[in-house]
């Protein structure tokens, strides 16, 4: 497991009010919202095409679901904002960690429990990477994470 991040992170303002808990209690799986294309380096945010897929007709007189609305109807994508992010410097890959059994939660917490989504882990340092590796017997050598 990745240690709890040891600071305090706010969560960053995103343009639409979401709710992990709320949406994943409906049986909804992170890959549902969240694609890992080729090269498989970040996970995208959700299609709005995704999110209208419901709320075309679900909760659509709630201000949040009307300001999402809006974004579809103009064609624009909604600008969330990241809240995890890779030190500059690492080459970082989802895929290689999803193909090798590695669950969102172990990296990103309990995100099925978080009304807003926040960086409870300190899975963005070296050291949670190098004792995760060391736990998996996964490489440990610099180049493993570092390319020049």
């Amino acid at each position: 497991m990745v240690p709890d991040n040891p600071s305090e992170h706010m969560p960053p303002v995103q343009p639409i009010a979401y709710s992990h808990k709320k949406h994943l209690a409906f049986g909804l799986e992170c890959k549902k919202c969240h694609i890992n294309p080729d090269p498989g380096k970040l996970m995208t945010f959700p299609a709005i095409s995704t999110c209208m897929e419901c709320h075309v007709t679900t909760a659509k007189e709630k201000p949040p679901i009307q300001k999402l609305t809006e974004f579809a109807k103009s064609k624009q994508a909604v600008p969330w904002v990241r809240v995890y992010k890779v030190l500059p410097g690492v080459a970082w890959n989802h895929r290689v960690h999803l193909d090798a059994g590695v669950k969102c939660e172990t990296c990103h917490g309990q995100v099925r429990e978080m009304e807003v989504m926040s960086e409870v882990t300190s899975v963005t340092t070296m050291y949670s990477c190098l004792h995760c590796h060391e736990m998996n017997r996964a490489k440990t050598a610099c180049d493993t994470c570092h390319k020049h």
